[in-house]
């Protein structure tokens, strides 16, 4: 009988990029045949996101557009996962009923079962790297127990959930044994790590942990809550070189009528006493966070208030989502008051602040020397990222000459130019422990 082909279509976050990796360790281990040209397979498999709105509408268009390949018989069977599936499971049955299969978040050994495979439980923690070869991300718990009031993933990913330290240092060496030189620590809550496993938050050990991996060259910090930010962390920014400097904090909004609304667990002062004690203790950090405009009760008041923090602190990166009413948060029962122009309006008006302050932060690398990981080389120029630079969604380095050098190269540059969000510059070094 022939092997079906199997092509795995991933929307959303890292989080269910490290899902689908798991997954194709599992159906590789079978033998299956995973195909990445959607046109040339049996069977489509989409990993969903339903976060906000715009994520729903994406993952509900490629099932759509799945479904249509089924009816004109390119797929014979369309299997749904992840988020999505986990939310909104009977609706998507009862509008689109030609869905072969449907799992919900972690439930990847369902989802190979019901592809006719088995699940090889000696490779629980397996993954296949849908990244660069010198980049991987780590998932280190599940789920979240914060009340923020706007946000469903509760709703989807259940509580939180501490993955065993020990498991995640061996899946970290064994990423380094690899060739991984750059790990991304992901959770929905990276600061609440240890807490229900161990009784305490242990994102110190953690991070010393990951840090002491020789062949580790770069660790990095996503997904830090700002309300308890466990502070002893900051020591080991201090301590260990490996560490990138840089940090995600998502901040969400500065006006206390919001952040009380939105259940934050943090005033406007302690917010700003937070990033005064981050910056204190490490003064090259690099902070990414990102703000909710047009949440129900936001006034104008509330967002000058907010436009004036972004412009008096001057983030290195930045990231503006409009509101989202999410049926089954605490926030749905709000409504959503503000009109999408507003928000839009709010959003650009954030965004091109923004702008200005990445412009003049990138202006004031010019003629500096900075390390560069390099993660493509395309068109005769390598293309690679600062520690101050999280994959896909912050800034790129462009770097010139490039012979000799490849992806997953460390390399001393020289910039020579800069625009609001890209970097330019020459490489002075290349290679060795000292780049």
């Amino acid at each position: 009988m022939a092997v079906p082909k199997i092509n795995v279509i991933t929307l959303g976050c890292p989080k269910n990029d490290v899902d689908t990796e798991v997954l194709l360790a599992q159906l590789r281990a079978n033998r299956a045949s995973v195909v990445e040209d959607g046109s040339a397979a049996d069977i489509a498999v989409i990993n969903t996101c339903g976060f906000i709105e715009a994520a729903k509408k994406e993952s509900i268009d490629a099932i759509a557009e799945a479904l249509q390949a089924k009816k004109e018989g390119r797929y014979k069977k369309v299997v749904v996962m992840g988020c999505l599936a986990q939310r909104y499971r009977q609706e998507l049955l009862e509008e689109l009923p030609d869905i072969d299969g449907m799992f919900g978040a972690n439930q990847v050994g369902e989802v190979v079962r019901g592809l006719g495979f088995d699940l090889k439980r000696e490779l629980l923690g397996e993954r296949y790297l849908t990244t660069p070869p010198h980049l991987a991300y780590l998932k280190i718990s599940e789920g979240c127990d914060r009340p923020c009031s706007f946000c469903a993933i509760p709703l989807m990913r259940g509580s939180h959930r501490s993955r065993p330290l020990e498991e995640i240092s061996a899946e970290a060496q064994a990423l380094a044994r690899r060739g991984v030189r750059e790990i991304v620590l992901i959770a929905q809550d990276t600061t609440f790590y240890g807490l229900d496993r161990y009784g305490r938050r242990r994102l110190e050990d953690l991070l010393e942990a990951v840090a002491g991996i020789e062949d580790l060259r770069w660790i990095r910090l996503m997904y830090a809550y700002p309300a308890g930010f466990p502070k002893e962390i900051l020591r080991v920014y201090q301590s260990q070189p490996s560490l990138c400097r840089y940090l995600d904090l998502p901040l969400q909004h500065i006006a206390d009528p919001v952040l009380r609304s939105m259940r934050r667990g943090i005033t406007a002062e302690g917010t700003r006493q937070l990033l005064d004690d981050i910056q204190s203790a490490v003064p090259d950090i690099a902070l990414r966070t990102t703000f909710i405009v047009g949440y129900p009760n936001e006034s104008d008041d509330d967002f000058r208030l907010l436009y004036d923090f972004v412009r008096e602190r001057k983030f290195h990166r930045l990231g503006v989502f409009t509101y989202s009413q999410e049926s089954g948060t605490a926030s749905d029962v709000l409504g959503d008051p503000i009109a999408a122009e507003l928000k839009e309006e709010r959003r650009g008006a954030l965004m091109e602040l923004q702008q200005q302050v990445s412009e003049e932060r990138n202006s004031s690398l010019v003629g500096s020397v900075v390390k560069v990981l390099i993660d493509r080389v395309e068109d005769g120029v390598a293309v690679g990222r600062t520690e101050w630079d999280a994959p896909e969604v912050d800034q790129e380095v462009h770097v010139a000459p490039v012979r000799g050098i490849l992806p997953g190269d460390f390399c001393s540059v020289r910039i020579t130019d800069a625009a609001e969000y890209d970097l330019f510059g020459e490489v002075t070094g290349h290679g060795g422990e000292g780049v």
